[in-house]
């Protein structure tokens, strides 16, 4: 691909993509629609990219990205059943469609059969996620789905090196592969972690807002590469260190937050259209290439299409089948641990069922209606990991030219596709007629932050108290009380708007008018004022933190004050350079 081609990549992918969002369309299916057409006009060149680009410099930020915007605490309440559908769901895909195509298709030999599995196994949430907050998807769902994204490339890739391997004349057993999972993983993790606790040092000791923003950008490219560098995987390497420094972005300067914030957003508009273009440009030039292939076009299109509907079928029967298996397996354990207690006073007395209760209740598991699990199923469209492990499918086996190679690409974009079209078409029908959709979290939400931003008023004027002779001593006494009061009174006012519009104006904050008396009392000067009013910003960003980590703050919901509290420290820094420039 040259320079011309992908920057008319991007401007197309970009101008599919803003009438996608004027007119409230997933702009993901647009592009797909609109490039496969393009894809098969006359003249149209063939679209060639390593897939190595795609999976070290396109796919690395996407991760990342979607990483600082999870809610690491709802991540973590949620882990069982992410883990059972971002691992177990795709090794399941992988075997099911594995077996089908070898049956179907002998010729592809079982690893060829099993590469494809693997190939097309992980979901990619992009499109299911637009649709899901646009609708108004439950919060407990958004999660899961989002945190199923996040790990289930890694599976992926990770069975995909184990089969390329096989192929190539690599003798594993099943203790090898268990072996090579538990490496990713854990190398992975450890890569990540140590990546974001390095980061998130340097961001919170660095003033400079645009060097910290600069550096936030470099993190997922340096955290896939020392992944994969060291025997681990990268994409677990970006999902960690996105995970560590979105929960700790607090700690760092607010400038840094509100200037990666449209940042990171812009990359993702530019990226995710990139690839779902890239995805129905290649459509055409794969037809071509499987109609010379030795499977000819009509196999290979059987076999695609029994695929699309195996990939269609496991999703949801997976799902029923492991939730209801899981949740008979706890209710279960509970019967057994009542009647334990019933015939042996003694394990009471040790406390072991209180303990268990006492963590139950602290990291409750969400529960899910029959209509969200509906919803769950159908969310299986495919995206750029299948795109970038097709396109790196090898040409040649232990016993010479790997003969499948074309149909397993077709395959692979046909399922890829479809799910893109088909499920993310129906979705939005599926989510209405099914009524999944949390019409309350919106207002619960601004009742939560009613409730932060009044206890950390109140705790803000405690903390007033607490230091007004020290501040007395250094500003003088008469101009600190009639500040002080001016600063109480700007707070009754933001709570009573919050209070009457459960939102927090600007406005409001900045501009709260003063009457005569309080006018003519005596005031700290500006410097003086507003070095007062940057730390009772920073001890207010405490409560809300603190409030986090107790587990009594939501943190979307933390998110949104603390944003609040940016832009108000943000008005007070602007309304200081102009005044010093006047």
């Amino acid at each position: 691909m040259d320079p011309a081609e992908l920057l008319l990549i991007l401007a197309g992918s970009l101008a599919v993509s803003a009438l996608a969002r004027w007119r409230g369309w997933p702009a993901p299916l647009l592009v797909v629609a609109v490039a496969l057409g393009v894809s098969f006009i006359p003249g149209v060149p063939s679209i060639e990219i390593d897939p190595e680009i795609v999976l070290s410099v396109i796919l690395p930020p996407l991760l990342y990205s979607a990483a600082l915007d999870v809610s690491f605490q709802n991540f973590s309440q949620s882990l069982r059943q992410i883990r059972r559908l971002g691992i177990g769901l795709v090794v399941v895909t992988a075997l099911v469609v594995g077996l089908v195509a070898w049956w179907l298709v002998p010729a592809l030999t079982l690893p060829g059969a099993l590469l494809l599995g693997a190939i097309v196994a992980p979901p990619d949430a992009v499109s299911a996620s637009s649709i899901g907050r646009r609708l108004g998807l439950p919060r407990r769902v958004m999660t899961v789905l989002s945190g199923e994204s996040l790990i289930n490339d890694a599976a992926s890739l990770t069975l995909f090196k184990v089969f390329v391997a096989i192929i190539g004349g690599s003798m594993l057993s099943v203790g090898g592969v268990l072996w090579m999972f538990v490496l990713a993983i854990v190398v992975g993790l450890a890569v990540g972690l140590v990546i974001g606790v390095l980061v998130q040092f340097v961001r919170t000791r660095v003033p400079d807002s645009l060097v910290g923003t600069t550096l936030g950008l470099l993190v997922p490219f340096g955290a896939y590469a020392a992944g994969e560098a060291l025997g681990g995987s990268g994409v677990l390497a970006v999902v960690a260190a996105g995970l560590y420094v979105g929960y700790n972005s607090p700690k760092t300067g607010y400038e840094t937050r509100l200037q990666e914030r449209p940042v990171w957003a812009s990359i993702d508009l530019l990226l995710e259209g990139f690839v779902f273009a890239l995805i129905g440009l290649q459509v055409a030039d794969v037809v071509r290439a499987v109609s010379g292939s030795s499977l000819g076009l009509a196999r290979s299109a059987a076999l695609a299409g029994a695929v699309f509907v195996v990939v269609l079928l496991v999703r949801p029967a997976y799902v029923f089948a492991t939730y209801y298996r899981t949740k008979g397996q706890r209710n279960l354990g509970r019967r057994l641990g009542r009647h334990l207690v019933e015939r042996m006073p003694g394990i009471r007395r040790l406390g072991i069922v209180r303990r268990g209760r006492a963590h139950r209740s602290e990291h409750p598991q969400p529960q899910f209606s029959r209509r969200e699990l509906v919803v769950v199923s159908w969310t299986g469209m495919r995206g750029v990991v299948t795109l970038a492990s097709a396109a790196a499918v090898p040409t040649m086996a232990a016993s010479g030219e790997f003969a499948g190679r074309e149909t397993i690409t077709l395959v692979a974009f046909v399922v890829t596709v479809g799910t893109l079209l088909l499920q993310g078409l129906s979705l939005p029908w599926i989510i209405r007629r099914l009524n999944v959709i949390d019409s309350g979290q919106e207002e619960r939400d601004g009742v939560e932050e009613v409730r932060i931003f009044e206890l950390s008023v109140r705790e803000a004027n405690d903390y007033i108290d607490q230091h007004r002779e020290k501040w007395g001593t250094k500003y003088g006494l008469d101009e600190l009380d009639g500040s002080i009061e001016i600063l109480k009174q700007q707070y009754e006012r933001q709570a009573t708007v919050l209070l009457d519009e459960n939102e927090l104006d600007q406005q409001d904050i900045d501009a709260p008018g003063l009457d005569t008396a309080e006018a003519e009392k005596p005031r700290l000067s500006g410097p003086q004022l507003t070095s007062l009013r940057r730390e009772l910003i920073d001890f207010r960003r405490s409560v809300v933190l603190r409030q986090r980590n107790a587990g009594e703050l939501d943190e979307d919901v933390m998110r949104s004050v603390l944003r609040g509290l940016d832009a108000e420290e943000l008005a007070l820094d602007t309304s200081t350079v102009t005044r010093n420039r006047s």
